[in-house]
């Protein structure tokens, strides 16, 4: 595993235990106007999805888990981008690999799990070239 790249997976959510909170309750009652399809896919009313768990576990490089309020301090160049969303970093830079728009047309945990493979893919053969 490469140390120095990490995928970051940033949800459009809050961090605080009352935004969860409210998070939580909206997902289940309305979630159709749940702004947040990263955690619809990959969360369940009881936490992570266990399939997501041990995918994560398994990618190449290690995940990192962001909401939205936690980027001003560490990353404050993502809040250009509409989330959720997930990116590559690689030392300084960091680069978008699944876009909002791209999650909210990913029907499923499956289909996220294939999509983002098939970007980190992607962008291999792409830095082979």
């Amino acid at each position: 595993m490469d140390c120095e790249r990490r995928i970051l997976f940033v949800y459009n959510a809050d961090s605080p235990l009352l935004a969860q909170l409210k998070d939580y309750v909206h997902k289940i009652v309305s979630p159709d106007t749940y702004p947040c399809s990263l955690c619809q896919i990959t969360y369940g009313n009881l936490g992570m999805k266990r399939a997501w768990r041990r995918y994560v576990r398994n990618l190449p490089y290690p995940a990192v888990f962001l909401h939205r309020d936690e980027l001003a301090g560490g990353n404050p160049q993502l809040l250009e981008y509409q989330l959720p969303a997930v990116f590559v970093e690689d030392g300084a830079n960091i680069t978008l690999l699944v876009s909002a728009e791209d999650l909210d047309r990913t029907p499923n945990l499956s289909a996220l799990q294939e999509l983002v493979l098939a970007r980190l893919s992607e962008r291999a053969h792409a830095a082979v070239s």
